[in-house]
């Protein structure tokens, strides 16, 4: 019997699977059950889901108790962990469709039973010690490369055939079956040790599912993006090539990193579309390194607000996220994620440093050099696990404020200081840069704030925020500060230290300077043409996400007379229109079998040229707005 307190099924709610154990019961499924998969995952929805000692309970009718029962680490990481109280468990499609249901679990944070086995028999080819976080511990790891083993050319062999289906499929038609071979294929680099590989086919599924289920926050780019990506890695590797990038870094859990001294640069409201919500500090080590604490849990938007002075444990000390964001800690015994997020472990000692503003310490180097340097660096990186990347890593920039756009705020970069006590003036052919709120939502004081910057035309602020790695020119703050020596720049209170969070803090009017008519009449109404959406590649764009989101028959019909060629041909985009021109004749290729009937071409060609589309597109869409933060602005 259910739990009396059971409700509706809440995927949030069931614990994450291993990608192993979900392809297994895949597997096992009878075929002639296949079809009906993806109707009784669907069904799920409306299952009453109840608590039961050690675990949860599913009901999927009558005589059809499923139950799920995490081992230590949270996840069903063994199939003996899920059962069914129908007559044909374990090979029964209540028990499949549950598991298919829950999360996708990370190996790397829930190991399963053979685990450490897998991870010593296969070495890990990188080569790299446990230690140091972030871009500098991944080169040192990399070697030379060397070419991948037969078990390696196999295991993407086998994720390079999954994804090619996939895509042929198109979403609508990816369901539980293509999903499952993607967590067999996923599970099988893991043993081959290609974490690249397997992080993106990971990736893959759960952009599949939230797509189909229309998840909210879920955009068709970011699907499209993780498919090139496996695709990209798969293919050269199953063609075996060298290159140890490929292969990247094994994920690694917290490791110890010694003594730290951390500054506080700002807060950060985090509202994720899965149903978590908080905030996370980004620090500044005293060796440069970016990195993070945060308190991020289920909760939503109003968890996020009410973050604004959260209080988190940090080993035996309670960190005021408010206080650290301003000021600093020494740690001991701390330890660090690859991705800079600092641990709090019992062993963790941390005590309190005198903060200090922006143009001090190590918080001063963040400014050190001009926006187009910092940004041509950062889309530079191709490793989408790397926390050096565009979008990712934070920026530095002295701007002054020449008017507003919508929701834009437009600004222009200073010139580095000449003569003292002189107002910085904007760099003569630096572009026009355009300022987004890093989140919209109402409960957050982002577009509030950044509407207030707006108001004075010719305002000094020093900026950090993230680069927007899809549009020109464009950032996305997550603070302000005044620019040191500048008359005409932000007057914030002191116990502010400088600068203004702007997620949380509420910029007034008292805190901007008087109005200064000579700005106002200088104020940029209008800003050049985006370089990326203004260009024909957006048929591009369309033809290849239309590939992901309809398959290989909506972009045969889709492509079928249109004369995507042209355009980009008359505007110079020559290879961009040789691309399309075979993604589209590729797509509407008919196979015949032996007696002459039309079926369903290898998915294989198909993949290539979509993979030659779309990889051409992101690098001339990278060189686009990179370019863009070196152009002058028109007039």
């Amino acid at each position: 019997m259910t739990d009396r307190t059971a409700t509706a099924v809440d995927t949030d709610r069931l614990p994450p699977v291993l990608p192993a154990v979900a392809a297994a019961a895949v597997a096992a499924l009878p075929p002639r059950l296949h079809r009906r998969l993806d109707a009784t995952v669907a069904r799920l929805a409306g299952a009453p889901v109840g608590p039961v000692d050690g675990g949860v309970s599913i009901d999927c009718g009558p005589e059809a108790l499923v139950t799920l029962t995490p081992g230590p680490t949270g996840a069903v990481s063994d199939p003996g962990q899920a059962r069914c109280s129908c007559l044909l468990t374990p090979r029964c499609l209540h028990r499949t469709a549950v598991l298919l249901a829950c999360p996708v679990a990370d190996p790397a944070a829930h190991p399963g039973p053979a685990a450490s086995t897998a991870t010593a028999s296969t070495p890990d080819r990188t080569g790299a010690p446990s230690g140091r976080t972030g871009k500098a511990a991944g080169a040192a790891g990399r070697g030379s490369g060397a070419t991948p083993t037969k078990a390696q050319r196999a295991a993407a062999d086998a994720l390079w055939r999954a994804g090619a289906a996939v895509l042929a499929a198109g979403v609508p038609a990816a369901g539980a079956v293509p999903q499952a071979e993607l967590l067999r294929a996923a599970h099988g680099a893991r043993l081959a040790g290609l974490p690249r590989a397997e992080s993106a086919a990971l990736r893959a599924v759960r952009g599949l599912r939230a797509h189909r289920g229309r998840q909210n926050g879920h955009r068709l780019a970011e699907l499209v993006d993780v498919l090139h990506d496996l695709l990209f890695v798969a293919g050269r590797l199953a063609a075996g090539d060298p290159d140890p990038a490929l292969v990247g870094v094994l994920r690694r859990a917290y490791q110890p990193d010694g003594t730290l001294e951390v500054y506080g640069v700002c807060r950060e409201p985090v509202i994720s579309a899965t149903g978590y919500a908080g905030v996370v500090t980004h620090l500044l080590s005293a060796d440069g390194r970016q990195l993070s604490f945060g308190d991020v849990k289920p909760g939503g938007p109003e968890r996020a607000r009410d973050c604004a002075r959260a209080v988190t444990e940090m080993g035996a000390v309670a960190v005021n996220h408010a206080v650290l964001a301003r000021g600093g800690l020494r740690i001991t015994g701390t330890t660090v994620s690859p991705d800079g997020r600092l641990g709090a472990g019992k062993g963790v000692r941390a005590t309190p440093l005198t903060g200090g503003d922006w143009s001090t310490g190590p918080l001063a180097h963040l400014f050190d050099r001009p926006l187009a340097e910092v940004v041509a660096a950062q889309l530079a990186t191709d490793d989408p696990e790397d926390p050096a990347r565009a979008g990712s890593a934070l920026v530095g920039g002295d701007l002054v404020v020449v008017g507003a756009v919508g929701d834009q705020v437009l600004a222009r970069e200073l010139a580095p200081a000449t003569d003292a006590g002189a107002e910085r003036a904007p760099m003569p052919d630096g572009p026009v840069i355009r300022l987004v709120a890093v989140d919209s939502h109402p409960v957050l004081a982002h577009v509030a704030n950044l509407r207030r910057l707006a108001s004075r035309p010719g305002l000094r602020i020093r900026v950090v925020g993230r680069l927007d790695p899809d549009r020109a020119s464009t950032l996305r703050p997550l603070a302000v500060g005044a620019v040191p020596g500048a008359a005409a720049t932000l007057r914030l209170p002191a116990d502010w230290h400088g600068r203004a969070d702007l997620g949380y803090d509420d910029i007034q009017g008292g805190h901007l300077p008087p109005r200064d008519p000579a700005a106002a009449a200088g104020v940029v109404s209008a800003v050049g043409a985006d370089a990326v959406a203004e260009s024909p590649l957006w048929q591009v764009r369309r033809l290849v996400e239309l590939a992901v989101s309809g398959g290989r028959r909506a972009v045969a019909e889709a492509a079928r007379g249109t004369g995507l060629a042209g355009p980009l041909r008359r505007a110079g985009f020559t290879t961009a229109a040789a691309l399309t021109t075979a993604l589209a004749d590729e797509s509407d290729r008919q196979g015949r079998d032996t007696f002459g009937r039309r079926t369903d071409p290898d998915p294989d060609r198909y993949a290539w040229a979509w993979l030659a589309a779309a990889t051409h597109l992101a690098a001339t869409e990278r060189e686009l707005i990179r370019s863009s933060w070196t152009a002058a602005p028109l007039g």
